[in-house]
């Protein structure tokens, strides 16, 4: 039983994901907005909610750790494991405002929750490590400034690959609904019985903490980017992660620490240093090389920063 819930939960992912790329796309040509903009606001919001719905049950219950491990471990997976597979399967090319605007505003709101969530060890400063609510505001209005900009100055110029079929504006809004149900409740039935099914096969509960637990909440955005780049929907998939990750600091955490202070005592230096590694990683690969793109080579590479990170959880955990 435990392996037929395994396999609908994939099955719901996969299907969530081609229904909610196909019902975003639509939207973007109908709308006259970039398929990127789309990816970072629609997708990247839809595809963080589970991470939103964890870390807010972590702050109302009182538990830090999990608000705050939820997002770091969900930043990192997303940037290095799920830009590097999709990179891996089709190079991800990037816009001007990539390059100026979206990759550096995502290095910076990194930056931002560092310094901010770990000022005593960084600088002394401040009785703990914490995320104050005063700062959680700031994020919060942050966040509506990004939103605010990203509409602004959309650039409505990028050409949109010929569809097979068109699909009309309520069609296209109910796949995109359609598509996010499917990816957060099959990407939720999946994890639960993927975790049963390593118990009963007598897996560590370490393990399935840092493997099956880490990367649940990060499984719509890894069937979309996959999806995504296998329809040569690069943008799509990079306003996906992009987006996501500044919903998951800027929103989720936003929303987290008013409702209660976020201690950072469980995040290390390294994590912190990862997560920055993440995006200063993005920059170099947008600014490398005549194409502007992540190259098969640079996702690899992403990869291998990934695994040696792992590999240096399952030591210290």
């Amino acid at each position: 039983m435990t392996i037929i819930l395994l396999l609908a939960g994939l099955g719901l992912i996969v299907l969530g994901a081609d229904w909610l790329v196909d019902g975003a796309s639509a939207i973007a040509r109908k709308a006259g907005v970039s398929e990127f903009v789309i990816g970072l606001t629609i997708v990247g919001f839809g595809t963080s909610c589970p991470e939103l719905v964890v870390s807010l049950t972590g702050a109302i219950q009182g538990n830090a750790d999990i608000s705050i491990g939820n997002v770091i471990g969900s930043n990192i997976f997303n940037a290095l494991f799920i830009l590097g597979i999709t990179a891996v399967i089709l190079p991800v090319s990037m816009t001007d405002e990539n390059r100026k605007r979206d990759i550096p505003v995502t290095l910076a709101v990194s930056v931002i929750l560092v310094l901010s969530g770990m000022s005593k060890t960084l600088f002394g400063i401040g009785a703990t490590d914490a995320m104050t609510r005063v700062e959680g505001i700031g994020f919060l209005i942050l966040f509506a400034a990004y939103l605010y900009f990203c509409f602004k100055f959309d650039s409505k110029d990028q050409t949109y690959m010929p569809e097979q079929k068109q699909m009309k504006l309520p069609m296209a809004i109910f796949a995109v609904t359609a598509g996010l149900a499917g990816l957060i409740f099959g990407g939720d039935l999946f994890v639960d019985s993927a975790t049963e099914l390593a118990r009963r096969l007598g897996v560590s509960d370490k393990f399935i903490a840092i493997t099956i637990l880490a990367g649940g909440t990060s499984f719509p955005e890894l069937a979309t980017c996959i999806v995504a780049a296998a329809r040569h929907k690069d943008q799509l998939a990079l306003g996906n992660i992009l987006g996501s990750n500044v919903f998951n600091i800027l929103l989720i955490l936003g929303c987290s620490s008013v409702i209660t202070p976020l201690s950072f005592g469980g995040m290390s230096l390294v994590d912190a240093g990862i997560l920055i590694l993440s995006c200063l990683l993005l920059l170099l690969w947008a600014y490398s090389g005549s194409k502007c793109r992540i190259d098969r080579w640079e996702g690899a590479l992403m990869l291998l920063v990934f695994a040696a990170y792992y590999c240096y959880l399952f030591e210290t955990t």
